[in-house]
C-alpha cells in the first residue's frame, strides 16, 4: 500500500499534537533543487521503481518529493552531486517501502534474509570488479549509485559508507522479527538499532560525499563518534514523531520511539511524543557540547592541520544542515503527518517560512533552556540518605570459587606489594571493604587459584583507578595531569614482548605493569591488542568523566548509557572472555548485533546495579555526576525515588532482552552463519559465563561495604587535600574545589509531567 497523499492526516486524527522542537540551525536550500527533481525522477523510471514495480507511482515520487528533502540537507553542494544524493535517497526510502511490501506484511524472513544477503554484492571496494545482473529495482539502483559514487572517494570511505549501507539493509531483518514477535524494544535497545535501520550514519557518509572527507586519524575517535551518534539520534527520533501515524496505524510497525517510551513509561501518546523531543533536545545540545567542548581539543591533540581542521569543519557544517533541513522537510512531505505544523506565526514577531525554526528564540530560552541549565547547575555532595534498592530479582544463582579465603589474601599482599595501599587513596581497611575477590569468586566460580588470583587483581586495580581519578584529578580540575598519567598508563603495555615497558614509579603503574605481563605472556599479537584496547577504552573514559567534572555537567542520558559500559571495564570483561575463546569462532560472529545486543544489554544490567547501590557514595559524599539515578532526576525532573523506579524497569528490560537473545536470536544466528557444534557450544558457554557474571556482581554489590552508610559515615563528603603519589610532573591545578553546602534534602515532591503507571512493561 502506498504512503498516504497530501491532507489525509486531517488534524483531529493526528494521535498527538506535533511539540515545540528545538532547532538553533537554520535550514537553507540548494539553489539546483529543480535539476534534482527531474533527474532522480527520470533515474527512478530507469531503474523500474515507478510504474509497474508495484511499490510506487509517478504521483508518489512527486508527493514525497525527496529533490526536496536533498536540497533542504545538503545546500551548498552542485547540481550533479544533489542529483547523484538525491538519486541515493530515492533508492534508500524505495528500499524502505519495497521491502515492507515484500517481506514485512507477509512476514517473510527467510525471503528477506535472501533479498538482503544479495545486496553487498553490488557494493565491491574495487569499482572494476563484477557485479551479478540486478533481479529488481533495488539491485539495480544500488549497482548504478555505487557504480557513479565511489570514483571520487577513498578507500576508506568506501568501507565505511559499505558497513553502514549493509547496517541499514540488514537491521530490517531486526525490524521484522519483533514484528513477526509483536515485540517492542527496550530504549536503550531502541536507540542502537534505530542508528542502524535508520540510516542517518548512512546520511552522514553522504554528508562527507558533498563537504569533505573525515581525516581518516580522527574517523573514529569519540568526538567524531559522538557527533555522528548525536546527529544520526536527533534525526531518528524526530522521523518517529512525524511518522508515527503512518508506522503504526497503516504499516502495524513496532519500530517507534513514541510506541517505545509510551510503552516503557506507561504513559500517554502525548507524553510519549514530548519525552521524544525531550530526547531530541538533549541529543541536540550533547552535539553542540562535543563540538565546543571536545573536538577542538581532539584536532589539536592528534596535531591535523589547517586542511584536514577545515575539513572537519565542514563535516560537521553538512550535519547541522542535515538536521536543519531534514526538519523543514518533514514539516512539507506528504510521507508524514504534518498537518498546522506550518500553521501560525514565528515567535517574538518573528519571519515565517524556510528555515525560521532556528529565530524561535522564546522557544530556545523555554523547555530547552531549562533541560540545558539543569544539566550543569547541580549541587554537589546533597545528603540523600541510604540507596534505595529495590528488591532485584535475577533468576541466576550464585556460585562461588572455593579458593575466595586465599583469594583474599593474597590480593591484600599483592596490593601492598604493587604500592597502591600507600598512595593516600585506598588503605588495607578499605581493600578488605570492598572484597574484590568475593566479585571474582562469584564471576568465575571455576576458576583455578591463579586465575581467581589475577582476576581479582584486575577487578581491585580497575576500581582503584575509577576511585583515584576523580580524587586526585577532579577536586583540583587537573585534567592535564590526569591526561599525563593515562598516557603514562598506556606505556605499560607494549605490544611488543620484545620492548619492556617504562620503569613504573606508581602504584597504579606497577600493577598494569604486573598484570600486564601476567595476561599476555601466552597471547599472540592479536590477542594483546584487543586487551589493550579494551584497556585504554576505560582509561579515557575516565577522562570523559573528569572533564564533565570540571564542567559539573550531568551528561546526556544516550551518551551515559554508552560511556558508562567503558568507565564500569565492559570492553575488558568481553575481552578478557573472548581471549579466553581462542579462534574458535568467528570475528564476524562477535561483531554480529545479536551478539553485541546479548553483551551490551548484560553490562547495562551490571552498570545500572551499580549505580543503585553506589548513589549515595557518589552523589553525597564524592559529589559526583556519573550515576543513572542523577542523569534520570535531571532528565525528567523528577525526585529521586522516581528516577530509581525507572532505572529498575530499564534494568528488568535490559535483563529481558538478554534472555530474548539468547533464546530467539542466538540460535537463528548460529543457522546463519552455518556454526558448527563446536562453535555453538562457544557461544552457549559466554552466555553461561554473562549469566555467572551478573550473579557475581549482584551477589558483591549485596554482600561487600563499599556501599554501606555506616562505611561511608567514617569519611568526610570531600577530601580535604589531594594526594600527590599520582600526581604527573605537568599537572596544572586550576581553582580550588568548592566547599560541600549545607545539608540538602532531596525533593520528593516534583514528579515526572505525566502520570506515570505502576508496572509498566519495558
Amino acid at each position: 500500500m502506498p504512503p498516504r497523499g497530501p491532507g489525509q492526516y486531517p488534524a483531529m486524527t493526528q494521535p498527538f499534537q506535533l511539540p515545540h522542537f528545538y532547532m538553533p540551525h537554520p535550514a537553507r536550500l540548494n539553489p539546483h533543487l529543480d535539476e534534482a527533481r527531474a533527474h532522480s525522477t527520470a533515474w527512478a523510471r530507469e531503474m523500474g521503481m515507478l510504474e509497474g514495480s508495484g511499490i510506487w507511482e509517478q504521483a508518489d515520487l512527486d508527493a514525497h518529493d525527496y529533490g526536496l528533502l536533498c536540497a533542504y540537507t545538503h545546500p551548498d553542494c552542485d547540481g550533479p552531486a544533489l542529483s547523484l544524493i538525491t538519486d541515493w535517497y530515492v533508492w534508500v526510502f524505495f528500499f524502505d517501502d519495497h521491502f515492507l511490501e515484500m517481506y514485512k506484511r507477509t512476514q517473510d524472513r527467510e525471503g528477506g534474509k535472501a533479498h538482503l544477503d544479495r545486496l553487498p554484492l553490488f557494493m565491491p571496494m574495487d569499482v572494476a570488479a563484477p557485479m551479478p545482473e540486478p533481479r529488481n529495482p533495488v539491485e539495480a539502483g544500488l549497482a548504478d549509485l555505487w557504480t557513479r559514487t565511489v570514483p571520487a572517494m577513498s578507500p576508506a570511505w568506501r568501507a565505511r559508507f559499505a558497513r553502514s549501507t549493509e547496517h541499514l539493509l540488514n537491521e530490517s531483518l531486526w525490524e521484522l522479527s519483533n514484528i513477526n514477535e509483536g515485540r517492542i524494544a527496550n530504549p536503550v535497545e531502541y536507540i542502537e538499532m534505530r542508528r542502524k535501520v535508520g540510516g542517518a550514519p548512512w546520511s552522514a557518509g553522504l554528508i562527507e560525499y558533498a563537504t569533505a572527507e573525515i581525516p581518516e586519524p580522527v574517523a573514529d575517535c569519540r568526538a567524531l563518534r559522538v557527533l555522528t551518534d548525536a546527529f544520526s539520534d536527533g534525526v531518528h527520533l524526530r522521523n518517529d514523531l512525524f511518522s508515527y501515524q503512518r508506522e503504526i496505524e497503516d504499516e502495524g510497525e513496532l519500530s517507534n520511539g513514541v510506541l517505545v517510551l509510551e510503552t516503557f513509561l506507561g504513559c500517554t501518546t502525548q507524553e510519549a511524543a514530548d519525552a521524544v523531543n525531550d530526547l531530541i533536545t538533549s541529543r541536540l545540545q550533547q552535539f553542540e557540547s562535543t563540538a565546543f567542548t571536545e573536538l577542538p581539543a581532539l584536532l589539536l591533540e592528534k596535531g591535523l592541520g589547517a586542511p584536514e581542521c577545515a575539513a572537519v569543519g565542514a563535516y560537521v557544517k553538512g550535519l547541522q544542515d542535515w538536521q536543519s533541513g531534514g526538519h523543514e522537510w518533514h514539516l512539507r512531505s506528504s510521507r508524514y503527518m504534518n498537518e498546522g505544523a506550518l500553521e501560525g506565526s514565528s515567535p517574538l514577531g518573528g519571519p515565517i517560512g524556510l528555515g525560521t525554526a532556528a529565530a524561535d528564540v522564546k522557544g530556545l530560552l523555554t523547555a530547552a533552556g531549562a533541560q540545558r541549565l539543569r544539566s550543569y547547575t547541580h549541587v554537589p555532595f546533597q545528603r540523600v540518605g541510604p540507596s534505595l534498592v529495590p528488591d532485584l530479582e535475577l533468576p541466576y544463582a550464585v556460585s562461588l570459587s572455593t579458593h575466595l579465603g586465599t583469594a583474599r589474601e593474597n590480593l591484600v599482599g599483592w596490593a601492598h606489594r604493587m604500592g597502591i595501599l600507600g598512595e593516600g587513596v585506598w588503605d588495607e581497611d578499605a581493600l578488605r571493604r570492598h572484597d574484590l575477590p568475593l566479585c571474582s569468586a562469584g564471576l568465575d566460580p571455576d576458576a583455578t587459584p591463579d586465575e581467581l588470583d589475577l582476576s581479582s587483581a584486575w577487578l581491585a586495580w580497575g576500581t582503584y583507578g575509577d576511585d583515584a581519578y576523580p580524587l586526585m584529578y577532579g577536586r583540583t580540575r587537573d585534567l592535564i595531569g590526569a591526561r599525563a598519567c593515562t598516557e603514562r598508563l598506556k606505556l605499560m603495555m607494549p605490544l611488543d614482548t620484545a620492548e619492556p615497558p617504562p620503569a613504573p614509579v606508581t602504584g597504579m603503574e606497577r600493577g598494569l605493569t604486573d598484570l600486564w605481563e601476567r595476561t599476555t605472556r601466552l597471547m599472540d599479537a592479536e590477542a594483546r591488542a584487543m586487551l589493550r584496547d579494551a584497556i585504554e577504552t576505560m582509561l579515557d573514559s575516565w577522562l570523559w568523566e573528569l572533564a564533565n567534572q570540571a564542567q559539573n555537567h550531568i551528561p546526556d542520558p544516550v551518551d551515559y548509557i554508552e560511556m558508562r559500559r567503558a568507565t564500569f571495564g565492559s570492553d575488558l570483561t568481553a575481552s578478557l572472555s573472548r581471549i579466553s575463546h581462542g579462534n574458535r569462532v568467528p570475528p564476524e560472529v562477535y561483531a554480529s548485533t545479536p551478539m553485541q545486543s546479548l553483551v551490551n544489554s548484560a553490562f547495562d544490567y551490571a552498570c545500572l546495579l551499580n549505580d543503585l547501590f553506589s548513589y549515595q557514595k557518589e552523589i553525597e559524599y564524592e559529589g559526583e555526576v556519573h550515576n543513572a539515578v542523577l542523569v534520570v532526576q535531571n532528565f525528567f525532573n523528577c525526585d529521586y525515588p522516581t528516577a530509581v523506579a525507572i532505572v529498575h524497569d530499564l534494568m528488568k528490560g535490559r535483563l529481558r532482552q538478554f534472555q530474548h537473545v539468547a533464546a530467539a536470536e542466538l540460535p537463528v544466528l548460529y543457522d546463519d552463519f552455518g556454526l558448527g557444534e563446536a562453535e555453538r557450544s562457544v557461544l552457549d558457554g559466554y552466555v553461561a559465563e554473562l549469566q555467572d557474571w551478573l550473579a557475581g556482581i549482584l551477589n558483591w554489590h549485596r554482600e561487600c561495604r563499599r556501599y554501606r552508610e555506616e562505611y561511608l559515615s567514617h569519611g568526610t563528603r570531600t577530601p580535604l587535600s589531594a594526594p600527590h603519589a599520582l600526581s604527573a610532573p605537568h599537572a596544572l591545578n586550576v581553582g580550588p574545589a568548592p566547599s560541600p553546602p549545607p545539608a540538602l534534602n532531596v525533593p520528593t515532591t516534583v514528579q515526572l509531567p505525566f502520570a506515570r503507571r505502576a508496572g509498566a512493561p519495558s
